[in-house]
């Protein structure tokens, strides 16, 4: 048996961080869509960026959660997803109007318990890959805890402490250790 862990919520909040140091912990991580989707848009026509075609980018991460979670089936014990189906959906709801429960339905494809990274001004970066502020990213973190209660998930903010303590808060939420 698997459980998928979904770590979710603010733009540049820490969430890639703390699924590497899970990752070094021996845990299966699943990284972010996004992040993979730019560098392959970026290396081929990149019709599907974000900046660009902010749908078509939606949609590509929408297929790419959906891969994540057939391909997690195959694993067992704990895996940790940076975003997933639910980030994507939302992100396709505000670049197209649809609702996310029209996309994914009212399922959850995740483990209950989700943990939500807060906006965090003091690490908060942009970068060539992640061109939106922070305004933007506090809206999508709204909306992302909202479609999550929407979906009947258990969301648990992290707390802004160092990656390791963030790591053993997860694990121990998650009876990981």
């Amino acid at each position: 048996m698997n459980r998928r862990i979904l770590i979710s919520g603010c733009s540049s909040g820490g969430k890639s961080t703390l699924l590497e140091e899970l990752g070094k912990r021996g845990f299966a991580t699943v990284p972010e869509p996004g992040r993979r989707i730019v560098a392959e848009e970026k290396a081929g026509t990149g019709a599907a960026l974000p900046w660009v075609n902010p749908e078509a980018f939606a949609r590509r991460a929408m297929e790419m959660a959906r891969s994540d979670l057939i391909m997690a089936k195959r694993k067992t014990g704990l895996i940790f997803f940076d975003r997933g189906l639910v980030d994507a959906a939302v992100g396709l709801q505000t670049a197209s109007g649809l609702c996310f429960t029209d996309t994914i339905g009212t399922h959850r494809h995740y483990d209950r318990t989700v943990f939500l990274t807060p906006p965090w001004p003091e690490i908060f970066v942009q970068d060539e890959d992640r061109r939106h502020g922070l305004k933007a990213a506090v809206q999508e973190f709204e909306q992302l805890n909202s479609a999550l209660q929407d979906l009947g998930y258990e969301i648990v903010m992290l707390p802004k402490v160092t990656v390791q303590e963030r790591a053993d808060f997860v694990l121990q939420r998650v009876g990981g250790e």
